[in-house]
Parts: C-alpha cells; structure tokens; sequence
C-alpha cells in the first residue's frame, strides 16, 4: 500500500481524519496554509486552533445529543476529545479547554506519527487524482472556493460566524458578580462555580438593549447575505427579533442567586466561562457579536461587574461557506462529480467543534478503507454520528439545507415512548442506549 491520503485544512476536522487515517496504517499529508496564509480568526499556526468558544458543550452522554457524540468519538479512540480530556477546564456539565495547550497537544501528536506529515502551503485546486479530503471549514480561502465553485456548478452558501468577546479576570468587579453553574450543576465545587454571573436590573437590561440596538456594526460587503445559523446568533440580531430575545437566551436568570442580594432576582444575567487554565480569561458565553470595536467595549462596560472591563480579545465577524452536501456528497461523504475527494467538518453543512471533528473522524475511517481495500457497512443511522452524517448527505431538505448541530431531533424515534416534556427523560435515555450499541457495532469492523 503506496497509496497517500492528503487533508486538506489543520482544524479539527482535518486533525481528526488525519489521526484516525494514520492510526490505520495509511501514509498521510496534512495541508494546512496557516500561519503563511493568514485567516480573519486564527492567532498560531497551530493544528486544532480553536477560533471561537473553549467549550465542546456538554458532556452529559445519555440526556444529550452532543454528550453523545462525545462518547462516540473517544470510543473511536478520538484525537479531539482524548486531547481535550487531558486539557479540560472546570465547565458546570460542558466540556472545555485550555485552548493553546490543547492545540499545541493536537499538533505535537500529530507530528509525532510517523506516517504523518504536514505541508504548510495553501491548496487552490480540486486535484483530479489521489485520494483527498477537503476540511477547510468556515475559513475556506477565496481560491479554493472559487474551484468548488466551478466543480459544482452551485453557488457557495454563506452565512457569517461571529466570535464572543474575552475579559480579563483581573478586571472584572467580584462586588458585583459571583461563580456559580446554573442550578448549581456538577460534580465537584469547582464544576459548580464554573461561571462567574454579572446581574443586570430591569433598567439596567433596557438600557443595554437601546445600546446594543443602536451600536455601529459591521457593515457586510456588496454581494454577502446574512444568513445567519440560529444556533450562533449575533446578540444583536438577537436583540433585534425582540428585546426579551437575550433575557430567553444567553441572559437568561434561572437556576441563579446572587449572594451580594439573595433576595432580589436579577432581571437578566450576563455569564462568563473560564477561558484558560490559569483563570485569567473569561469569555462572555453567548455573546457572538458584529459590533464594531468601539462601539463594543463601550456596550459591554455596561455590564454590571465589567464598568471596567479590559479585553485580551474583542468580538468580530466572519464568512462561513458550507456546501450543500445532501446535493453534492454520496454516503461516504464523497464528491460526486469527483469521487476521489471527499469533504468533512464544517464545510459539509455540520455546526460546531465537535461536529466537525466527528465528520473528519468519519471521513478519515472512510478513506482508509477505501485505500486498504476495506468494505465498511454503513455508519447505522441510530448513532449519533450516523444521524448527522444520514442528515448532510440526504437527510435534509437540499432546498432549505442549513447548517446543524448534532440534535435528538435528527434521530429516528424510539418505539413506545412517551412524547413531550414528561417523556422526555426516558425517551433521551433510551436514544444513548441505543446509539452506543449501535456505534459500538460498527467499530467492530475495524478491530
């Protein structure tokens, strides 16, 4: 066997398929253009950078679906969440990082094999022979697109990521914030206070809504559409469909008491997550933004605790370009037009970290495979990854095709379970049990 596989991108789609491939004995080059060609969001050059949130979400493997895919994919032996493991932050229920140690252990692993290797230049074109996965993600450069463009004949979708905003611990009032998880959920102290809360009155929330509404944003260039995934709303344009948008949102005051007033219930709450191990960063959760630089430290200084906020990073806006894969992708995420690349993470219409690693460890396993001369039977719809992977490449309407998070909505029913809230329970736990069955069975193939 002669035969390299080349990956195209170094995030976590590609950092994953990479590692699965090489871990199967095929010879592998990582094509990563950072850091020679810069993108709007990357800071390193590092493999596996994470450019927006620390957290993988939560990590709760029978009440909710991305918990699930986290099992899934450590059950896979998986780069992303074995690293993210020996790298994890005091999160309540959700799985975060220390995101430079992370990415540098994803890198220095990954150089580590010895069928691995990584070329630092940018790839413009959709070679016509090898086999090749592309997991250029939301960042895909203005050449590359423009070459999927021409092979697909369809014109790229874009919608626009924005990034939270990250404070100086230092900096923020402790007189008038506090740590607490909501609900006081975790296992340990240290999980239970893994936010840190800042309380706003009903003045206080009206007051920073007119600011929000009436800030200078970025403006979007000729052509550009904003179509935005809900799941990854600016705040503004949340603030936009109705000022008690945030208060339903990522302000939401439930499950929290201030101990600075006990007996009074905020209105809203702002929350900030733990950024690095130290403790020293803070990032707003939920607080994507298209504000201009100015506009938005003065809009979040009106936050109570942060009057004085300093920030280590301001919010900003990107172009995120997804394919419509239930169109263009066969079942093993191949291009149809050309079945010698295939596409993986966040470029095939998947949303979130963990998403698009899970992608890549799909997409790594499939072209293996098929280098080896490997059949492998069809990743069975009732796992997680197959609800995702059965969503991109036919599941989903190609007409409304939007980026998706992985969701339980995305899983065939379960047989004589209640519907609704009441049942809901139950019916989240017997999904799990299925889908662990199901992936474990699966995985089988390869032993």
């Amino acid at each position: 066997m002669t035969q390299i596989l080349h990956i195209v991108g170094g995030g976590m789609a590609g950092s994953e398929a990479a590692w699965q491939a090489a871990n199967m004995g095929v010879n592998v080059v990582l094509h990563e253009m950072r850091p020679k060609v810069e993108t709007f969001a990357h800071q390193t050059g590092n493999l596996g950078e994470m450019v927006c949130s620390n957290s993988f979400r939560s990590d709760d493997d029978e009440q909710n679906a991305v918990g699930l895919l986290h099992w899934e994919m450590r059950k896979a032996d998986g780069l992303i969440m074995t690293t993210a493991g020996e790298h994890r932050l005091p999160a309540g229920g959700a799985l975060a990082v220390d995101r430079d140690p992370f990415a540098e252990s994803i890198t220095a692993k990954l150089k580590a094999l010895p069928n691995v290797s990584v070329s630092y230049e940018e790839v413009t074109e959709l070679p016509d022979e090898g086999q090749w996965i592309f997991a250029t993600g939301p960042l895909t450069s203005p050449d590359l697109g423009a070459a999927i463009q021409r092979e697909t004949g369809a014109e790229a979708l874009a919608f626009f990521d924005a990034i939270a905003p990250i404070v100086y611990a230092e900096s923020i009032d402790m007189s008038k914030a506090w740590m607490q998880s909501r609900y006081d959920k975790g296992e340990t102290e240290e999980e239970r206070t893994a936010y840190l809360n800042c309380p706003m009155t009903k003045d206080q929330h009206e007051a920073f809504i007119d600011a929000l509404l009436a800030a200078d944003k970025t403006e979007f260039h000729e052509g550009e559409t904003a179509g935005y995934f809900d799941g990854c709303l600016p705040i503004e344009v949340m603030a936009e469909r109705g000022r008690e948008t945030l208060r339903h949102g990522p302000m939401k005051p439930v499950g929290l008491t201030n101990p600075h007033a006990p007996d009074d219930k905020p209105y809203a709450v702002v929350q900030l997550r733990r950024d690095n191990a130290l403790g020293t960063l803070f990032n707003i959760v939920g607080f994507q933004t298209k504000m201009k630089y100015g506009a938005q430290a003065d809009v979040f200084k009106m936050i109570p605790g942060l009057e004085n906020a300093r920030f280590a990073r301001l919010g900003g806006i990107h172009r995120n370009t997804f394919l419509n894969s239930p169109t263009l992708l066969d079942t093993q995420m191949r291009l149809k037009s050309k079945p010698n690349i295939r596409f993986a993470g966040q470029i095939t219409g998947v949303e979130g970290y963990v998403e698009s690693a899970a992608m890549g460890l799909l997409a790594g396993r499939m072209a293996a495979a098929e280098i080896l001369g490997q059949d492998l039977t069809e990743v069975p719809q009732d796992s997680a990854m197959g609800a995702l992977i059965h969503h991109i490449t036919g599941g989903a309407e190609a007409k409304t095709f939007q980026p998706m998070n992985v969701n339980f909505g995305l899983f065939r029913p379960v047989e004589g379970l209640k519907g609704g809230r009441r049942g809901r329970k139950d019916r989240y736990k017997a999904y799990t049990d299925r889908a662990k069955e199901a992936w474990s069975g699966w995985l089988t193939q390869f032993a």
